[in-house]
């Protein structure tokens, strides 16, 4: 067993970087993979969210808090590899912690929620800049920007979607549409699978969204060009 590695990152808080990495987590997890979430968070958020749930239905994903590691977290991810499928690592909002590049060298995919806004998009360019810089010690590394937060009939989420495709990170098939139904799973512990059919429309859009992730890490294998960091 060598774990997939997949780091979700943006510089700007509020893009839900969090949200994702839970919902992703639960959906691989349900899928019979073993899965580790790292909260590189010092805010850690993810280990509160999982650690939320009730004891008779606990949260299906490993959840292990390292942003005390900062710029060595490339290293402690390394030590979980043989003993997960995958591993998720969701790093902190702030365009000076050494976090995201760290993990960026042992990732196979980098997932950049953005909302669509300008300000977001904005936002969007520093963390863009570090994984084309990363790119250059892990030639493997795929990156994809995730529409989040997204409301497909409003003119602002037409615009983005014209214009993301020009931002020079490739953009998911799959978005996230805004439903109340995330912001409630943080309150039980769990991902929107947790609430079945009520979440019916939710639980469709993660799971084909996880589908195209599971293709994307397919593709790619980086460990081995970096066993050295």
């Amino acid at each position: 067993m060598t774990a997939k590695i997949i780091t979700v990152c943006n510089q700007k808080g509020g893009s839900g970087k969090t949200t994702l990495t839970i919902n992703l987590s639960g959906a691989l997890a349900r899928r019979k993979n073993k899965v580790l979430i790292v909260d590189a968070d010092p805010q850690g958020t993810a280990t509160r969210w999982a650690a939320s749930a009730e004891d008779d239905a606990p949260f299906p994903a490993s959840v292990v808090g390292l942003s005390a590691a900062s710029s060595k977290v490339h290293r402690e991810v390394k030590k979980f590899i043989q003993d997960y499928d995958y591993i998720i690592i969701d790093c902190p909002p702030a365009a000076d912690s050494p976090v995201p590049q760290s993990a960026l060298l042992v990732s196979d995919l980098a997932l950049v929620p953005i909302i669509p806004s300008p300000p977001d998009m904005w936002a969007a360019v520093g963390i863009r800049k570090i994984i084309e810089g990363v790119g250059d010690i892990n030639p493997s590394l795929q990156a994809r920007l995730v529409l989040n937060s997204c409301e497909p009939n409003r003119n602002l989420s037409r615009e983005a979607l014209e214009i993301l495709p020009e931002f020079g990170i490739e953009l998911c098939k799959n978005l996230i549409r805004q439903r109340e139904v995330y912001r409630q799973s943080a309150l039980f512990g769990q991902s929107v699978h947790y609430f079945g059919n009520k979440a019916g429309a939710a639980i469709e859009e993660i799971e084909a969204f996880t589908s195209e992730v599971i293709s994307l890490t397919e593709e790619s294998d980086s460990k081995g060009d970096v066993i050295g960091l």
